[in-house]
């Protein structure tokens, strides 16, 4: 899948790509799902704003590459230590004054990790089983991980095709970080013989 996703991303122009998705209650989607992957994450040893920006982006690109569309439908940002989603921050700091979730800082082998804390619990009817699964998926597979590896785990091409600051569409969740086979070689050889693509 590798080949073909660079090829969607090549061939559309960039005011046609996906950045954001308005939908009915998105911003209560948003802290609905902040709620939700903190109580997930409770008994987490490592869990903070980094893991935490990384299970947004993550379980938005997964859900969009599968259904072709997000969960939160939020504008991802590249920086320094990986995607997160823009206005997160301020976003955290109305729902500390709503007393939706308190920060508590918490330190984990000399690093300070700031850690959500639910102060209810999360409101699913939001949410169909499917937005549910996939998040439970992408908490699964960093469970384990410290904010660093998160980190470094996506720094992967979705965020390498990106300058830092730069919005990350949508459609980079088609990008694959697997290498390039014979089979995706053969592949787009043919399409561009069908298409009349110029070599490059």
């Amino acid at each position: 899948m590798g080949v073909q996703g660079k090829a969607v991303m090549a061939q559309k122009p960039s005011s046609e790509l996906t950045y954001e998705v308005h939908g009915p209650d998105r911003a209560q989607r948003c802290r609905e799902l902040i709620i939700y992957i903190a109580e997930k994450c409770a008994q987490a040893e490592f869990f903070g704003s980094v893991k935490l920006n990384k299970i947004l982006f993550h379980s938005d690109m997964r859900s969009f590459r599968k259904y072709g569309q997000p969960i939160t439908g939020m504008k991802y940002q590249k920086l320094e230590h990986g995607p997160a989603p823009v206005g997160i921050k301020p976003l955290e700091e109305k729902m500390v004054e709503k007393k939706e979730i308190t920060i508590r800082q918490e330190i984990k082998h000399g690093r300070t990790q700031n850690r959500a804390i639910p102060l209810r619990s999360a409101k699913l009817t939001l949410f169909s089983g499917r937005d549910i699964a996939i998040v439970d998926e992408v908490i699964h597979d960093l469970w384990g991980k410290t904010a660093t590896q998160v980190s470094l785990d996506s720094h992967g091409i979705q965020w390498k095709t990106r300058a830092l600051e730069d919005y990350i569409p949508y459609e980079a969740a088609y990008l694959s970080d697997e290498p390039i086979t014979p089979a995706d070689i053969e592949r787009t050889t043919v399409l561009a013989s069908k298409y009349g693509w110029a070599s490059q």
